[in-house]
């Protein structure tokens, strides 16, 4: 099912309520798909209770079949706490990494965990690839919109925490690149 979009975006971002809808995002205009859902209070509770050092963080590059096993031995590393919530978490991301490469048809994906505490990415910008799924799950979601002739976007607009964004890159095959900008929050 797809939702409203806001007026300046509408045509396109896709916001959906199933993660089938995911694939909106081969819509010819389509430059990003937003599927709406919301975090499990007891899940969220938890994960904002972690002290950012037993957050996991990894960068790799894996079969989505493989990412389950990878996640659980990197949340050790890190030291998040073994419980409920940290295995929602790894069924979650693992889930997610399933989803992605089949909507791109991949048989790889390029997972990354990062604790964003800085401004390291708070410039609108396009990614340099064909696509990437983003997920916040602590803190405000990754922010969006449409630039005209190369500004930051007039209208920005937040993705909920825990609720999937693929976004296309420049690498997209298709052409014109849409103009839909994201950022980390500031």
């Amino acid at each position: 099912m797809i939702l409203d979009t806001p007026p300046a975006l509408d045509g396109c971002t896709t916001s959906v309520t199933a993660p089938s809808g995911l694939t909106a995002i081969h819509q010819p205009a389509c430059a990003a798909t937003i599927w709406q859902r919301d975090p499990l209070p007891r899940f969220q509770r938890w994960i904002n209770a972690l002290p950012p050092e037993q957050l996991p963080k990894a960068r790799l590059i894996l079969r989505p079949d493989a990412v389950c096993d990878a996640l659980i031995n990197i949340a050790d590393q890190c030291g998040t706490p073994t419980c409920e919530e940290r295995n929602m978490l790894i069924e979650d991301a693992s889930a997610l990494a399933s989803i992605f490469a089949n909507v791109m048809d991949s048989a790889y994906v390029r997972l990354r965990f990062d604790v964003v505490d800085t401004n390291a990415c708070r410039k609108f910008h396009i990614d340099a690839v064909k696509a990437r799924l983003v997920c916040t799950y602590r803190g405000t979601g990754t922010q969006y919109g449409l630039s005209e002739n190369g500004h930051d976007p007039a209208q920005i607009l937040t993705v909920p925490t825990g609720a999937p964004i693929i976004l296309r890159g420049t690498r997209w095959p298709e052409t014109p690149v849409s103009g839909v900008l994201h950022r980390s929050p500031p």
